[in-house]
């Protein structure tokens, strides 16, 4: 009796009939295959389905598609999220799966896709993974509830025969290698990088060569007094910690109400610095990286307490350099003071006269005193803006026409007028040969 197949059908047999004979994934048939299509055709008496799907068509499919466009389902361990998954992927059944997916109870999903620790007891006295299950971008995941553990070995296990009859099924072990547990992270910088601050200090930046762990902040970081005690209370905690979307930058708060003056905290405790002594800010070498290692070393930053600043910043005491013409010369811009290392990199922007920036890069000059931009083509001779956000803050976090200290316990004698500074200069024209 002649098999009655379908167009589809007849070439997706005759291909994988090829794929078997090839030594690995992905290619063309070689002559091995050529004489397995012949069988299969004969036993498919062929002869017979020319009005179906003629022959010289189908051998031409076979001999031109590659392999990998009708592969066997595989499960791939997918680790490039934030937490690892797995997947099963290149399955033709899919859609059959998708279609009741959405009526499956949990048993349901075990019964076609499950992952659990490899052991050397019996397998099926491994409790599977505890975890959640979806079928996202044409493949079927699952999403571990825990971390994996490093170290450890895994079997995944997909078996589509529970839901579409004949459906061939796959499994694989998956380990994630042990972790390297020598310490690499490390501080890298605190910011302000100067030595002397002032005594309404505001924050500091602190800055790791590697993600970190959370919830540890207000445990390893300590402001040390000259006699070697840590100072109570200095720092704002909050449980929502100050961290970059990264993970490596930290920014840690003095507590406002012990900088502000007037406020209860200040008049009962004080302010958390005191003009004309020495502090030690100190970062515990024990903390924990995001990977559960400690930092290589403890790390130290000393400076000593200036007079508080209740000033905000006035721009006309900036110091323009601008570059030479038809030169790719950094143009600077030179400061009286320290400022936020932080807004320093994204507050100020160097413009044409119509306000469209100019593209370049950037650094920050020695204790936050100087702003250097390099364009990314040579200087035009012309005019130039400087534009600066009125948020830009001084150390003690006055803001550009606006002090820290605006509450109702002090006459305010400045208001914010505008958002932005602009300051003009002007390129001259090229340097002389």
């Amino acid at each position: 009796m002649v098999p009655q197949l379908d167009r589809r059908g007849f070439v997706i047999r005759i291909v994988r009939s090829f794929c078997r004979a090839l030594p690995g994934r992905g290619g063309f048939l070689p002559v091995a295959g050529v004489l397995n299509l012949l069988r299969e055709l004969s036993v498919m008496h062929c002869t017979n389905l020319t009005r179906a799907m003629p022959v010289r068509a189908a051998l031409a499919a076979a001999l031109l598609a590659p392999c990998l466009l009708l592969a066997e389902p595989s499960i791939l361990l997918d680790r490039g999220a934030a937490r690892a998954v797995f997947k099963v992927v290149r399955f033709e059944g899919l859609r059959a799966i998708e279609a009741d997916a959405e009526a499956f109870q949990l048993d349901d999903w075990r019964g076609l896709f499950v992952v659990f620790v490899e052991s050397d007891s019996a397998r099926s006295e491994a409790p599977p993974l505890l975890g959640s299950y979806r079928i996202e971008a044409g493949a079927i995941i699952f999403s571990p509830r825990y971390p994996l553990q490093h170290g450890v070995e895994y079997r995944a296990v997909f078996t589509p025969e529970s839901h579409i009859a004949g459906a061939e099924g796959t499994s694989g072990l998956f380990k994630i290698p042990k972790r390297n547990t020598t310490p690499s992270t490390r501080v890298q910088q605190i910011y302000p990088s100067a030595d002397e601050l002032p005594e309404n200090q505001l924050k500091f930046y602190i800055h790791f060569s590697a993600p970190m762990s959370r919830g540890e902040v207000y445990r390893r970081i300590k402001l040390i007094g000259r006699n070697g005690q840590a100072i109570e209370l200095a720092f704002l905690e909050i449980g929502q910690e100050l961290w970059d979307a990264a993970g490596q930058r930290l920014t840690l708060l003095f507590d406002p109400g012990r900088v502000k003056r007037d406020l209860l905290p200040n008049r009962e405790a004080g302010s958390a610095l005191d003009e004309g002594k020495s502090y030690t800010l100190s970062v515990d070498g024990g903390w924990p990286d995001a990977e559960g290692i400690p930092l290589t070393a403890d790390f130290e930053k000393r400076f000593r307490v200036g007079p508080a600043d209740h000033e905000p910043p006035d721009t006309a005491l900036w110091t323009l350099l601008p570059p030479v013409g038809e030169t790719r010369d950094p143009f600077v811009v030179e400061f009286p003071e320290s400022f936020d290392h932080a807004l320093l990199r994204r507050v100020l922007t160097v413009a044409t006269p119509r306000g469209k920036p100019i593209e370049g890069s950037l650094e920050i000059g020695a204790q936050e005193k100087s702003w250097v931009f390099t364009p990314a083509d040579t200087w035009k001779s012309g005019d130039y803006l400087l534009i600066v956000e009125s948020i830009l803050e001084d150390l003690a976090g006055n803001m550009i026409g606006r002090p820290f200290e605006v509450d109702s316990f002090e006459r305010v004698e400045r208001s914010v007028t505008r958002e932005t500074v602009q300051l003009r200069f002007t390129v001259a024209g090229s340097r002389p040969q």
